[in-house]
């Protein structure tokens, strides 16, 4: 049988924000610009759609390379495998 659903699936508790810190994106996360070279935490603002990396990486830590637009790529060592992703600075977390 057929699995049905896209990329958010089966993702409802790991995504969601503490009641607390539920509403409108800082704007100060929104423009933060990283270098290359930089070491980031991939977490998630679950507000904001642009840039969304598979839910698999979530938590991982990795290096900024290079910008590509308004995004960034990040490389990261996922089991041994070196893998690129692109990745909007909200989702992003300087270390």
């Amino acid at each position: 049988m057929k699995r049905f659903g896209g990329i958010r699936r089966k993702t409802r508790s790991k995504y969601k924000k503490h009641y607390r810190s539920r509403g409108k994106i800082k704007i100060s996360k929104l423009l933060q610009s990283f270098k290359e070279g930089d070491r980031v935490s991939l977490g998630f603002e679950s507000a904001y759609f642009k840039g969304i990396y598979h839910p698999r990486f979530y938590g991982k830590i990795g290096e900024v390379h290079d910008k590509k637009g308004s995004c960034y790529e990040v490389s990261i060592n996922d089991n041994g495998k070196h893998k690129t992703l692109l990745v909007h600075p909200v989702h992003l977390k300087k270390l």
